[in-house]
């Protein structure tokens, strides 16, 4: 796991455990849905954060009998542990928080100190916010944030981008409801801007969910990595052709790589030994997140009757 992403796991929980103790003095002080919906959101924030750190330390175990790949995608687990609470916890106490205020509108006391905490919070949000991003980008490159966060094998660095852009929608959601509650003397608008903020908690939930389940499922690596494990593989001349090259992310920087490959018929049993030896050196020593390679030797003929009659058999289990 890079250093990079427990510095962001580290500057969010900081920022959040402050901000979710000063907005829930302000909600006490008002009684304003809005700010103690905020509160929740930070407080849910808080302790995801701290469900990263130790899903980090699990991931970190060495193999085992019972595990003996270790435990790299116990970090996956843990994401979307999170995703869950965002939903359950945040989304839901703030719908029914904002149900509650407008179904049972009551006038908010000064707002003064609501608009103090919810632009310190921002400041402090806005911090956490940056230095999220800027890790982020260093592992984007060229692709769009949409499409850089769908190819991210580590979740914590997506996660604490997602949790914080949400953050910052919600203060600005809050500051407008309890301001158009004060200004039009409305307070149901301030349970409408704590439902807004349970919607927004319920929408980020649901996509950190989403791109965790692919990496629960498992994912490739990249196709660049892909690509060049290609080419170092079809530069020994003893290897005839290249079957199949089969990846899985087991954690952000653990990849497991399965090769079947076709040897030349003239070639000693000494020769297929070194070769592979010689493939898994060059292939580490380019790629070190490749932690387990399983190299197959399999004629080319042989692989494709393989691949024909596993199609025939999910064919037939899929019609019963």
């Amino acid at each position: 796991m890079a250093s990079g992403s427990k510095k962001v796991i580290y500057a969010a929980l900081f920022g959040n455990g402050l901000i979710a103790i000063t907005k829930f003095i302000a909600a006490s002080i008002t009684g304003s849905s809005a700010m103690f919906s905020e509160g929740i959101h930070s407080l849910v924030d808080t302790g995801n954060q701290g469900l990263l750190l130790y899903g980090i330390r699990r991931s970190k175990r060495p193999a085992d009998k019972k595990h003996p790949f270790g435990y790299a995608s116990e970090i996956y687990f843990w994401a979307f542990v999170v995703a869950i609470l965002i939903f359950a916890i945040g989304a839901g106490i703030s719908l029914y928080e904002g149900i509650q205020k407008t179904l049972n509108p009551h006038e908010i006391g000064d707002p003064t100190i609501n608009y103090i905490v919810l632009l310190l919070a921002m400041i402090f949000e806005g911090w956490a916010w940056m230095i999220a991003y800027r890790e982020f980008e260093t592992t984007r490159g060229k692709r769009s944030i949409f499409q850089a966060v769908a190819d991210s094998k580590d979740p914590t660095i997506f996660t604490v981008l997602f949790e914080d852009t949400a953050a910052m929608l919600g203060l600005v959601v809050a500051f407008f409801g309890i301001m158009g509650a004060q200004y039009f003397g409305i307070p149901e608008l301030d349970g409408v801007a704590s439902i807004i903020i349970g919607i927004i908690l319920a929408g980020t939930a649901v996509a950190l969910a989403y791109e965790t389940m692919g990496l629960l499922i498992g994912e490739a690596a990249a196709p660049e990595i892909v690509s060049r494990i290609r080419q170092i593989v079809e530069e020994y001349d003893v290897i005839e052709a290249l079957n199949e090259i089969r990846t899985l992310h087991r954690g952000p920087n653990d990849v497991l790589l399965a090769l079947s490959v076709d040897y030349r018929d003239d070639i000693t049993a000494g020769d297929v030994e070194n070769t592979n030896y010689a493939v898994e050196l060059a292939i580490k020593k380019e790629f070190p997140i490749v932690k387990r390679l399983f190299l197959e030797v399999q004629s080319t003929k042989h692989h494709k009757a393989e691949l024909r009659r596993a199609r025939r058999q999910r064919k037939k289990e899929s019609q019963n």
